[in-house]
């Protein structure tokens, strides 16, 4: 497991450094239906941003809220909408800056405050876009229950 945190980590960092924006297919639609099928099936109360990024506060959080470009410690699980794993940390998260990951969790991990948790959906175009990542298929929609731990 530790092994392929390091991996996603690792992916999400090279990821946010990637400004090829040549994605030669457009998941937007399918990505967007995909979003809102999966928040009919689980009756969830979801909000859209102006980008694309579905979430839901769960937990607001009562701390420090961050902004794009704080060090946070966050606790996740990351998976597909169909409810298949493709990551998770442990409990006491992992450190990183919102600058060095995909656009979704730049984003999203900003509507939360220290102790806040929720769900993030991300299109693929805040996510990997239309290249397969380390098992993760191009154009997939990435769900993520997320715990922000701190704002370092």
């Amino acid at each position: 497991m530790k092994n392929t945190l390091s991996a996603l980590v690792f992916t999400l960092f090279m990821m946010a450094c990637n400004n090829d924006n040549s994605e030669s297919i457009d998941f937007a639609v399918k990505n967007d239906q995909e979003i809102n099928d999966y928040i009919s099936a689980n009756n969830l109360d979801a909000k859209k941003s102006n980008s694309g990024l579905y979430y839901v506060v769960n937990e607001a959080g009562t701390d420090e809220q961050p902004t794009v470009n704080s060090n946070v410690t966050v606790a996740y699980k990351g998976y597909f909408t169909n409810g298949s794993v493709f990551d998770q940390s442990s409990a006491e998260g992992i450190s990183f800056n919102l600058q060095q990951v995909i656009k979704g969790w730049a984003e999203g991990i900003t509507y939360f405050k220290e102790g806040g948790s929720g769900l993030l959906m991300i299109p693929a175009h805040l996510g990997y876009g239309s290249k397969t990542i380390n098992g993760i298929p191009g154009g997939s929609v990435l769900i993520f229950d997320i715990h922000l731990i701190a704002v370092n």
